[in-house]
């Protein structure tokens, strides 16, 4: 079953691969001519989604792969009582829509959380992309080896981590993420989310959400007004949440 979700709608404009903003990134690795050439190919066009867009939902399947190429996106699951789990954020130079093509169908669904522009890639043609071009296949494999991380220490802040550390995790992993990919500037940076975001990212309540920041901003560990968030001690945050800065490598996007 295919649903072709509203909110979207093509890109106005619509660069060649060789144009990529995110070819001209230091956070990502560069293309050789023949990838490029094959990306160009697989690539069959851009879209723009409105914030609040269900990009792929549960249980269906989707024709299509997607490439982040600005703006915010989540991950998340339901309950049939509507609960809902947040399980992780979703930037640009992320991939999305691998499950569909493995399973059939999603495990999870995908929703925007700003207007999104995602570079669309037909799903039938991905075994081409695994049969002739191993470095990419690499790649997708590593893109798909960095959610089960980042998976890993949701699941990790959910069943261990203290209220406090939870969030100053989560928090400080978004921001490092941001400044790798230069959307930083003097230690703050835009988070569009909202508190219940978190809440249902971490396994709280929105009030104990609400009592955990405030309590960082009196320990002048973080500033966050509107979408403005900053980092006032990265030294302190990271003791809270007992965090391990690591230097970026350039890391693939497809």
């Amino acid at each position: 079953m295919q649903i072709s979700p509203p909110g979207i709608k093509p890109a106005s404009e619509q660069l060649p691969c060789s144009k990529c903003l995110l070819l001209k990134n230091k956070a990502f690795r560069n293309f050789n001519k023949k990838e490029l050439e094959f990306v160009q190919n697989y690539k069959s066009g851009e879209m723009v989604a409105d914030a609040g867009t269900t990009l792929l939902l549960e249980q269906n399947n989707s024709a299509h792969l997607y490439t982040i190429l600005s703006g915010w996106a989540f991950r998340y699951k339901l309950l049939e009582d509507g609960r809902r789990q947040i399980l992780n954020f979703a930037l640009p130079g992320d991939f999305i829509g691998l499950q569909s093509s493995i399973f059939n169908e999603m495990d999870h669904s995908v929703e925007s959380l700003t207007e999104i522009v995602l570079c669309i890639f037909p799903r039938e043609k991905l075994w081409n992309l695994y049969k002739n071009h191993h470095e990419l296949a690499f790649d997708i494999t590593w893109l798909a080896a960095r959610e089960e991380r980042t998976l890993d220490e949701n699941l990790l802040s959910v069943g261990r981590r203290t209220a406090i550390e939870r969030i100053s995790h989560i928090l400080l992993n978004l921001y490092c993420r941001l400044e790798q990919l230069g959307m930083t500037n003097k230690g703050k940076a835009l988070f569009p989310f909202k508190q219940h975001h978190l809440a249902d990212a971490l396994g709280l309540s929105l009030v104990h959400t609400n009592k955990t920041l405030k309590k960082l901003e009196r320990m002048k560990a973080i500033r966050w007004k509107n979408d403005t968030f900053e980092v006032i001690s990265h030294k302190a945050l990271a003791k809270i949440a007992n965090y391990e800065f690591k230097d970026p490598a350039p890391r693939p996007f497809i």
